[in-house]
């Protein structure tokens, strides 16, 4: 990993965890992928290894990660899926060379073309993201209830009532401003 870079926040759906590699869209946002060597790092810890990236990859990733947000966003308030956004997850999807193979574990693998690229890397985000909106996965897209935040989460929790993107982040942070102002509001209870 290459230092002086916020790190990924990384979770189970690929997808989603993609969009995450923007976060705090809506307050101070950061930027988790900022050059091609940071998209490179991203891509080799989920899997998807590729030699190389031009800032113009990099550019159809942030262009990937966007649409990919868009639509999970309209998903999960039940709007209609912005047209240039399937767009350009659809045309990611068909335009790599991955495949899907299973290890002796019993789980699954993306397995990239010999000269993998950062195409084919993306046609998998694409591929999962395609899933996930469809609703072929059991769960069910979200929104994180932080104000600054508001990424889209793929939600597999029981209930299906999970509220933070990340409770780490998002969800420590909004209950020690609660824990803030409830001792400002009662300065006595903290005696």
């Amino acid at each position: 990993m290459r230092a002086g870079f916020p790190d990924f926040r990384l979770g189970s759906v690929l997808a989603t965890s993609f969009t995450g590699t923007l976060s705090e869209r809506h307050g101070n946002a950061v930027e988790r992928i900022p050059t091609p060597h940071r998209l490179i790092d991203w891509l080799a810890v989920n899997g998807l290894a590729v030699d190389s990236c031009s800032t113009a990859q990099l550019d159809l990733a942030r262009e990937l990660r966007e649409s990919i947000h868009a639509a999970a966003t309209a998903a999960a308030i039940q709007d209609a899926l912005p047209a240039s956004a399937v767009q350009v997850i659809n045309d990611c999807c068909v335009q790599g060379r991955a495949a899907a193979v299973l290890t002796p574990e019993g789980e699954r693998r993306w397995r990239l073309s010999s000269a993998s690229c950062v195409e084919d890397a993306l046609s998998v985000i694409a591929a999962d993201a395609i899933s996930i909106i469809a609703g072929e996965r059991d769960g069910k897209l979200a929104l994180c209830a932080s104000p600054t935040c508001r990424a889209a989460f793929f939600d597999t929790s029981q209930s299906r009532t999970r509220k933070w993107c990340d409770m780490n982040t998002c969800g420590n942070r909004q209950k020690k401003a609660r824990f803030v102002a409830n001792q400002r509001k009662n300065p006595r209870s903290a005696e």
